[in-house]
């Protein structure tokens, strides 16, 4: 089981902050790599390196696939980048591909984070480095490092948007509300709800929110392959069930596709326009925001995610040690793995010419 100790965030948050610039001054690791030898002595400049991305669910993943091609070569690598839309099975085949070919060090951003185990070990024993992007690799000692934007807040910061934007519109409660949560085969999709649940739970309890549904729990709200058409499904029957007389005032989305599957849904039903939150920046949430329908997005940009995640292979190539800054918080069941946090920003209409002020495509949307 994955777990997460929220005791240390709130120091993650303030090294990510001094750490943003992509090359960081986070705290250095302890130079041990899972199977306890010290970091990698180095490798040939143009060595062979493995991108296992997941599926192509949403823009930040197409994104990402562009910017590591292109860095990757940039920095004299061998870049082997990998979509796996066929689903885990793909994914693991095309990681054992990438040993096969050498690779020194294999990024993987996980379709399952707790399937990938005997891939990972085979990796290992060719002495290849494993950094996990973006999200965890589960129940395996075999993962050197994570390198991601900090989950957790991303989370507490849906909940804290949701609940501004019912404020802003309806300045008391209660609130009626619904929750939706990620594909619960994406290591992720449960420490963005805690993290959202550990702002609303409190609303939750004293009768500030009010989930009409009664449906509460993780298990209950995750919306399977991060799918708009399941999201949207599941809306429709919440709606049908619960919201004939009664106003709907917000949802909790985890993200942006997600989100507008929800606002389609409540479009259809003739519903009033509730508070919807998002994430990941998506060009059509962008322009939902600006146009004051979708309430809130995450600006995590890929760009720095990619360039911190290829700075790590620098750092490895040259027999360096990756910098991390949170060697505490995130325990995949096995082991706690050094990470390094990026920082996330809350994004609305009011401040979204200024987060994107240096993205040449949604900075076009703001003005």
């Amino acid at each position: 089981m994955l777990k997460f100790n929220k005791s240390v965030k709130s120091l993650a948050v303030i090294a990510a902050v001094s750490a943003l610039a992509l090359t960081g001054c986070g705290r250095a690791d302890t130079g041990s790599s899972s199977n306890g030898t010290s970091a990698a002595a180095g490798f040939p400049q143009d060595s062979e390196i493995g991108v296992a991305l997941p599926q192509k669910t949403s823009e930040n993943w197409v994104l990402a696939e562009s910017l590591f091609n292109d860095g990757l070569k940039t920095a004299g690598f061998k870049g082997n980048v990998q979509f796996a839309n066929g689903g885990v099975s793909e994914q693991q085949n095309q990681i054992s591909s990438m040993i096969t070919k050498g690779a020194k060090v294999i990024i993987v951003g996980a379709i399952d984070g707790a399937q990938l185990g005997t891939q990972l070990k085979q990796a290992k024993d060719a002495g290849a480095t494993i950094i996990a992007y973006d999200r965890l690799l589960l129940n395996t000692d075999n993962v050197d490092y994570y390198v991601a934007y900090d989950n957790y807040k991303v989370g507490q910061l849906q909940g804290q948007a949701l609940l501004d934007g019912m404020k802003a519109k309806k300045p008391t409660g209660p609130y009626n509300v619904e929750l939706f949560a990620g594909s619960p085969d994406d290591a992720n999709a449960k420490v963005f709800f805690d993290g959202a649940m550990n702002v609303l739970q409190p609303k939750i309890d004293d009768g500030t929110l009010k989930v009409v549904s009664g449906q509460k729990s993780f298990e209950q709200a995750v919306t399977q392959g991060w799918k708009a058409e399941n999201a949207q499904k599941r809306m429709d029957t919440l709606l049908t069930g619960n919201y004939t007389s009664k106003a709907l005032d917000g949802v909790l989305s985890p993200n942006d596709t997600l989100a507008r599957a929800i606002l389609t849904s409540v479009k259809a039903a003739g519903k009033p326009t509730p508070i919807v939150t998002g994430q990941d920046s998506e060009v059509e949430s962008v322009k939902s925001i600006m146009a004051g329908e979708q309430y809130s997005t995450i600006n995590k940009d890929t760009r720095a995610l990619v360039a911190h995640a290829i700075q790590m292979v620098k750092d490895l190539q040259a027999g360096k040690k990756p910098e991390v800054n949170d060697d505490k918080s995130y325990n995949n069941g096995n082991k706690v793995v050094p990470a390094f946090l990026l920082v996330p920003h809350i994004v609305t209409k009011a401040n979204a010419a200024k987060e994107y002020a240096n993205d040449p495509t949604l900075s076009a949307l703001t003005k």
